[in-house]
């Protein structure tokens, strides 16, 4: 084979291998492609996670709120059928007292509650047959409570405090979720006219548009 033609064909074949060989600029610029690829997929999944920790929190407080606020009404109910039953019992008492049965009238005096049998002798210490500033009842007096109906106060205000805890799980969930999409979906792209980079008459698309720019998290 004659000599220049050896050369012509070297000289062909470090050509095409020189066409292929990449910038160091473009090598830069993949690895930083790489580097912020990286870390949208670490943000995406630590987002993710915390998505579905806040979710988790929101169900289980809002399942407390739920259950705290069906004792609450049960206790509610259950004091407000305990103070009818006082108020009918001393009702009746004070016919009977009006009658001057004062055997049926300690009967009457033994079915009341305890906590209203506390309220009701403070009440006779006012002297009320003969006091008319005497309060009109024993469930007026400062020393009546009612334990079932003080329960479902407590109860319903720790369900409105667990529910609005749930509340904010649930918006600090949906504040997560909303980032844990990389903004690729709204990637914006401006890439050159011809979307890669050349070199001589062979061309190397990069992982990443060239010129494109990324809007931030997606909301």
């Amino acid at each position: 084979m004659p000599e220049g033609s050896n050369v012509e064909v070297a000289h062909h074949l470090s050509a095409h291998e020189h066409r292929h060989v990449a910038e160091p600029w473009q090598e830069k610029v993949e690895i930083v492609e790489v580097i912020i690829l990286a870390v949208v997929a670490i943000a995406t999944a630590w987002s993710g996670y915390q998505a579905a920790r806040w979710d988790g929190r929101q169900s289980l407080d809002y399942g407390i709120s739920t259950r705290l606020r069906t004792e609450a009404n049960d206790a509610s109910l259950l004091g407000g059928q305990q103070r009818l039953l006082d108020v009918s019992t001393f009702n009746t008492w004070i016919q009977a007292k009006q009658q001057g049965d004062e055997e049926l009238a300690a009967i009457y005096v033994k079915r009341f509650s305890d906590e209203y049998r506390v309220a009701f002798d403070a009440w006779l210490k006012t002297h009320p047959f003969t006091n008319a500033n005497a309060p009109p009842g024993p469930s007026f007096m400062p020393e009546y409570h009612n334990a079932a109906t003080e329960k479902g106060l407590e109860l319903d205000s720790q369900a409105t405090e667990i529910f609005d805890a749930g509340t904010e799980a649930r918006e600090t969930a949906t504040s997560t979720s909303g980032r844990r999409s990389c903004s690729r979906r709204r990637c914006s792209s401006s890439r050159s006219p011809s979307g890669s980079v050349t070199k001589g008459s062979g061309s190397r698309r990069s992982a990443w548009p060239v010129g494109s720019r990324c809007s931030g998290w997606s909301a």
